[in-house]
């Protein structure tokens, strides 16, 4: 290769002399970027979901070849977002497959320095125990001679990861418990 078609390959020089010169077409692309082809083509199906992140609800289409999800991205059927997505949106993807996301319960007990793993069951039954014994603990007939039938042992913080109708069944949920803190970050 000589130093003239070194030269004539820079995207700038190519744009220059050929007939592109805001550099929006062929001037831009590389010899690799010419043969690449969009992910998006080998997936097996389109999903339509809503991003976890905000109470914004952008949607998202999410692409799924052999039952996993390959790539994610703005839906522009939305009218929401119409097909655009924040940083955080975009970093779905890496929510569902990424090497940090664990699979496992993991424990760690009173003072202690490091995590166990637990069968879900069993982390499930301390939940349980926990709030049962909490609320057996805590519960309040009456405060200063007013009837009140609530506790003040334990609270619900609810997040915007959550749809609406999820976050109305923990709502009751944690109503019939008689808890009285019960809060939500996706408020808006």
């Amino acid at each position: 290769m000589g130093v003239r078609t070194w030269i004539e390959g820079w995207p700038v020089v190519r744009q220059l002399t050929d007939d592109d010169p805001l550099g929006r077409g062929a001037a831009a692309k590389s010899k690799h970027s010419a043969h690449l082809g969009p992910r998006t083509t080998t997936a097996d199906k389109i999903v339509k979901s809503v991003c976890p992140f905000c109470a914004v609800g952008c949607g998202q289409n999410v692409y799924v070849k052999d039952g996993k999800v390959v790539h994610i991205e703005g839906d522009p059927d939305s009218p929401v977002s119409r097909g655009r997505l924040c940083p955080r949106g975009s970093s779905t993807l890496q929510l569902t497959t990424g090497s940090a996301r664990e699979y496992r319960v993991l424990y760690r007990r009173p003072h202690g320095t490091d995590w166990e793993q637990l069968p879900l069951d069993q982390a499930m039954d301390m939940i349980t125990d926990r709030v049962i014994n909490t609320r057996r603990e805590a519960w309040q007939w009456e405060v200063d001679g007013k009837r009140t039938r609530r506790t003040m042992g334990f609270a619900s913080l609810g997040g915007a990861t959550l749809d609406n109708e999820e976050n109305y069944l923990i709502k009751k949920l944690f109503t019939a418990l008689g808890a009285v803190q019960i809060e939500n970050q996706a408020r808006i």
